[in-house]
Protein backbone atom coordinates (compact mmCIF):
# COMPACT_ATOMS: atom_id res chain seq x y z
CA UNK A 1 0.00 0.00 0.00
CA UNK A 2 1.92 2.77 -1.15
CA UNK A 3 1.56 6.18 -0.06
CA UNK A 4 1.77 8.20 -3.15
CA UNK A 5 0.40 11.35 -1.99
CA UNK A 6 0.29 13.49 1.20
CA UNK A 7 -2.17 16.56 1.24
CA UNK A 8 -2.35 17.93 5.24
CA UNK A 9 -3.63 15.19 7.38
CA UNK A 10 -4.60 13.49 4.42
CA UNK A 11 -2.54 10.15 3.37
CA UNK A 12 -3.13 9.14 -0.67
CA UNK A 13 -2.44 5.69 -1.65
CA UNK A 14 -3.02 2.28 -3.70
CA UNK A 15 -3.87 -1.32 -2.92
CA UNK A 16 -1.45 -4.11 -5.08
CA UNK A 17 -5.17 -6.28 -5.38
CA UNK A 18 -6.82 -3.55 -7.22
CA UNK A 19 -5.01 -3.94 -10.39
CA UNK A 20 -8.51 -5.31 -12.20
CA UNK A 21 -10.51 -1.70 -11.07
CA UNK A 22 -10.48 1.35 -12.97
CA UNK A 23 -8.16 3.64 -11.64
CA UNK A 24 -8.92 5.05 -8.59
CA UNK A 25 -6.93 6.33 -5.64
CA UNK A 26 -7.73 5.47 -1.57
CA UNK A 27 -7.64 8.92 1.00
CA UNK A 28 -6.95 8.07 4.60
CA UNK A 29 -7.15 10.37 7.81
CA UNK A 30 -7.40 8.61 10.80
CA UNK A 31 -10.55 6.20 10.53
CA UNK A 32 -12.01 7.67 8.05
CA UNK A 33 -11.57 6.52 4.32
CA UNK A 34 -12.57 7.73 1.10
CA UNK A 35 -12.30 5.74 -2.40
CA UNK A 36 -12.38 8.27 -5.37
CA UNK A 37 -12.46 6.83 -9.25
CA UNK A 38 -9.71 9.05 -10.93
CA UNK A 39 -11.33 9.16 -14.27
CA UNK A 40 -13.95 10.85 -13.77
CA UNK A 41 -12.75 12.31 -10.54
CA UNK A 42 -16.46 10.96 -8.38
CA UNK A 43 -17.01 8.92 -4.72
CA UNK A 44 -16.70 5.07 -5.21
CA UNK A 45 -17.03 4.69 -1.17
CA UNK A 46 -17.15 7.06 1.81
CA UNK A 47 -16.47 5.52 5.18
CA UNK A 48 -16.48 8.29 8.23
CA UNK A 49 -15.91 11.13 6.23
CA UNK A 50 -18.72 14.00 6.46
CA UNK A 51 -19.80 15.10 3.01
CA UNK A 52 -18.43 18.70 3.00
CA UNK A 53 -15.08 17.10 3.65
CA UNK A 54 -15.19 14.29 1.05
CA UNK A 55 -16.47 17.01 -1.15
CA UNK A 56 -12.78 19.04 0.26
CA UNK A 57 -11.04 16.07 -0.97
CA UNK A 58 -12.62 15.48 -4.17
CA UNK A 59 -11.89 18.83 -5.25
CA UNK A 60 -8.11 18.51 -4.30
CA UNK A 61 -8.27 15.26 -5.72
CA UNK A 62 -9.40 17.18 -9.35
CA UNK A 63 -6.31 19.17 -8.89
CA UNK A 64 -3.38 16.64 -8.46
CA UNK A 65 -5.59 14.36 -11.32
CA UNK A 66 -2.77 13.94 -13.50
CA UNK A 67 -0.63 13.47 -11.22
CA UNK A 68 -2.22 10.19 -9.81
CA UNK A 69 -3.10 8.93 -12.69
CA UNK A 70 0.17 8.82 -13.91
CA UNK A 71 1.26 7.31 -10.78
CA UNK A 72 -1.47 4.82 -11.12
CA UNK A 73 -0.06 4.11 -14.43
CA UNK A 74 3.71 3.78 -12.97
CA UNK A 75 2.31 1.59 -9.78
CA UNK A 76 0.33 -1.04 -12.55
CA UNK A 77 2.79 -0.95 -15.23
CA UNK A 78 3.57 -4.36 -16.18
Amino acid sequence: MPTVFRHGPYSFHFYAGDRGERPHVHIRRGRQKLKLWLAPVESARNRGFPEVEANRIRRLTERNQAYLLRRWNEFFAD
